[in-house]
């Protein structure tokens, strides 16, 4: 998660800074933006009852509302990765290669730790950890400790790499290591999802590496946008046909299913299902199409949002100044009160003690609620948590010349 970025290149960028200022705070205000969508996701992993029975996805059992509820939370993945690339070239540029490769590395094995061990205990309150899922966080983790290397490349070079695996990698589709062993893990953790189990210990793996470092040398490739020096107006032109030729190239793909995703779209009883299928993409490894219709939105945003900020958008800028801080209370709030929401439904708060998934969970089963009580409790995850996030985003401000464990944070 963006959770996931490098927040403190904010203060790093030389003045003048008022076109600075605007740049990086149009990246904070879509780090904002998508972080209070993902909350959306989360909260529906742990309320709604359909979450419980089925994809909400699946065109065969869902609702255009359920769909879309899903579907826009497919936005904050690539992009809290993109913006991590784009952080790190920002962190970089007032220090030496030297410099930026230990702060992404350690960076990088720090956020490995923080998922297996923070982010793990959150999603199942579980100290006894009979389960670990590799998500988001370990994607950035990880690709960070790679880009730590490949920094020393130009930055062509490691945008062409981060192309070159983002519009490849669906050529290994066909290639898997049968059983489930350690050769089969380890080819998980680059490129198949799935589920293992070594003794005692138990991984599920659903973000590979390999595409989701693609996201993030091509993020680091965009951050030569952001130096200090670049014209505003080829930014946001570079940004624009950036933006434009990933949507036009994601439906030239999709429109006879051509190359870039497994899961084809098909005609529907409805035309409003035929959109749905259409925009149904794989997430799972991500695919090349869901690559394209998720970042292409997300460079228009960019191109676009250089501009001063009203309340509405300052707020959300002050949520994306704080990716990590926001991550980690975020699960942990949504859990607490989905132990709350359990014991109003008669179930025990120890049923929210989980040694799977939520929506996995036996002693769970007939739990939930209804998209309109998802919806309220997101919104109000989200008002609860910005005061807090709000104060450690001036606690960093004042404090992080001085403190150096907040650049993890």
């Amino acid at each position: 998660m963006t959770t996931m970025t490098i927040s403190e290149a904010t203060v790093e960028i030389a003045r003048p800074a008022a076109i600075a200022t605007r740049r990086l705070e149009s990246i904070d205000l879509l780090r904002g933006l998508v972080m209070v969508i993902m909350a959306l996701d989360h909260v529906r992993d742990y309320f709604h009852a359909n979450a419980f029975i089925a994809d909400p996805t699946d065109l065969s059992q869902t609702s255009t509302l359920l769909f879309l509820t899903r579907w826009i939370t497919h936005l904050c993945a690539p992009i809290f990765v993109f913006l991590a690339g784009t952080s790190a070239f920002l962190y970089g540029v007032r220090r030496s290669k030297a410099e930026l490769a230990f702060f992404l590395l350690t960076r990088g094995m720090w956020l490995v730790v923080a998922e297996l061990f923070i982010v793990t205990f959150e999603w199942t309150f579980n100290p006894t950890y009979p389960i670990f899922t590799l998500q988001v966080i370990w994607a950035i983790g990880a690709g960070m400790i790679c880009l730590s290397a490949l920094i020393h490349l130009n930055r062509p070079a490691v945008l062409l790499l981060g192309i070159v695996l983002v519009t490849g990698h669906n050529l290994l589709d066909s290639v898997h290591v049968p059983g489930s062993g350690v050769g089969s893990f380890l080819w998980a953790l680059l490129h198949e999802t799935g589920r293992f189990s070594f003794g005692s210990l138990t991984f599920i793996v659903r973000y590979p590496l390999l595409p989701w470092l693609g996201i993030l040398c091509v993020g680091y490739g965009f951050g030569g946008l952001y130096a200090p020096g670049h014209d505003a107006k080829q930014r946001q032109h570079a940004l624009l046909f950036g933006g434009f030729a990933a949507l036009l190239l994601f439906f030239l793909l999709r429109i006879d299913n051509f190359y870039g995703d497994a899961a084809h779209w098909s005609r529907q009883a409805s035309s409003v299902f035929d959109v749905l299928s259409f925009i149904n993409v794989s997430k799972y490894p991500p695919s090349l199409q869901y690559t394209l219709i998720t970042l292409g939105p997300a460079l228009l945003f960019l191109a676009v949002a250089e501009r001063p900020l009203n309340r509405l958008t300052a707020s959300l800028a002050t949520l994306g100044r704080v990716p990590m801080f926001y991550y980690l209370a975020h699960l942990f709030l949504i859990h607490l009160l989905a132990i709350l929401g359990a014991v109003v439904c008669g179930y025990h708060w120890s049923d929210m003690i989980l040694s799977t998934r939520v929506n996995a969970s036996p002693q769970l089963k007939g739990y939930g609620f209804d998209l309109g009580v998802v919806y309220i409790v997101w919104i109000s995850v989200v008002v609860a948590l910005y005061p807090l996030c709000k104060w450690f985003d001036g606690y960093k401000r004042r404090n992080q010349s001085t403190t150096w464990w907040l650049s993890y944070l």
